[in-house]
């Protein structure tokens, strides 16, 4: 479970080294020369490590990110926020409190502020009120008391650039995942030169390190790609930007969209589909809105999965995790079930999962891929076979 001794060495060293200026820490993709790395497999449902592989590692850190990777990760995910000198940063939350450090920094006491966000009063140390020198000071740690603790305080928070940097540099191609997180607060609070907007700023980024294709292009497979957002006109704005693939996030039945206010009804209609499907590949919705849940029992799926494949649109559900207190019943907490009923009932496309390494041991269990699983290998084998033809034809 732990990671090796000299990966927690390289990265104790990385992250207690703070920096006043917003070049990250970590080392800029294209500096290390990995030569030919193999490719993206996109034959079975994407493993879309959650936060990284935050079931162990506290979320969104180097760290998790690099276990996530070791542990078979398809797709490392993470939400992009700013900061207030208009760094985009990996953070889920809007405020620092529940997986930082940040009460024990008195020098920032005067910081805690009450905002809207979506629509309610929330109070606490938002990331907008803090430059990355700032937030560089602080240190990550697990958000649930129930996980492994043993990393707390170890790891900083990283910048977008820095996550991009982890999955270039892999020794195989990974692909990312990141969201536009809370659109509508960011750019109520944030300021960019020119009047860009946080998506702007959010797609540079992505251009700038090389990423861009339609889904399965040339391109797109020598740098995958999907770009999430639960807000809808993100990205439609969005998509006279980029052409790389988008997936639109869908929340619980009860929680309209933060940019639209439309209702999960409404978002997930066919006559909805048929139009989001203009701007996106695929939707990303909360699983037990797909097959709902009652008295921690799985009830009968809806037809969503169904429904959005005949609009042409991939389903990556979230998020599945090992514990007992999120397996329902159905699995008899056994997680490899969980994976085993979506896979190969429910049919899902991806799985956002916190354990990344549990979803790769039951794929590669169920549906192991070849040891060569790569475009060259597989047209040297189509090779062989026309040969084979050629020479039974001639025999």
């Amino acid at each position: 479970m732990a990671l090796t001794c000299s990966v927690l060495i390289i990265f104790l060293s990385l992250t207690l080294v703070s920096t006043a200026t917003a070049r990250p820490i970590y080392p800029l993709p294209s500096k290390i020369s990995n030569g030919i790395r193999k490719p993206l497999q996109t034959s079975r449902p994407y493993n879309i490590a959650h936060r990284g592989s935050n079931g162990e590692i506290p979320e969104e850190t180097a760290a998790a990110y690099m276990r996530a990777i070791e542990e078979g990760a398809d797709f490392i995910e993470t939400d992009i926020l700013s900061s207030k000198d208009g760094v985009l940063i990996c953070f889920h939350d809007v405020t620092l409190d529940n997986t930082t450090d940040i009460a024990k920094h008195n020098e920032f006491t005067n910081r805690k502020r009450t905002y809207d966000v979506q629509g309610v009063n929330t109070t606490g140390f938002f990331t907008v009120d803090f430059t990355l020198e700032e937030l560089k000071t602080l240190r990550v740690k697990q958000r649930h008391p129930f996980r492994d603790q043993q990393y707390n305080g170890k790891f900083s928070i990283i910048t977008f650039e820095e996550f991009i940097a982890i999955a270039l540099d892999a020794s195989r191609v990974v692909g990312i995942y990141p969201e536009m997180k809370n659109p509508v607060f960011i750019n109520q609070h944030v300021k960019w030169p020119g009047g860009k907007r946080f998506e702007d700023k959010f797609v540079e980024t992505l251009k700038k390190y090389g990423y861009k294709g339609s889904y399965m292009s040339k391109d797109w497979l020598k740098q995958p790609v999907f770009i999430q957002s639960f807000a809808p006109t993100s990205l439609v704005y969005i998509s006279n930007m980029t052409d790389s693939p988008k997936i639109f996030l869908i929340d619980d039945i009860d929680i309209p969209t933060q940019d639209t206010n439309q209702s999960y009804w409404e978002i997930t209609s066919d006559a909805y589909l048929d139009y989001i499907k203009n701007y996106v590949v695929g939707i990303g919705p909360w699983k037990d809105t797909v097959v709902p849940v009652v008295n921690n029992y799985l009830q009968t799926s809806t037809d969503l999965v169904a429904r959005a494949h005949s609009h042409n649109l991939q389903v990556h559900p979230y998020t599945y995790r090992n514990e007992e207190m999120f397996l329902h019943y159905n699995f008899h907490q056994d997680p490899y079930e969980e994976y085993d009923y979506w896979i190969n009932t429910v049919g899902v496309d991806g799985l956002f999962t916190d354990f990344t390494g549990s979803l790769h041991n039951f794929q590669e269990w169920t549906s192991p891929l070849s040891k060569n699983d790569s475009g060259d290998d597989r047209a040297s084998k189509l090779l062989n076979k026309i040969a084979l033809l050629i020479t039974s034809y001639k025999n």
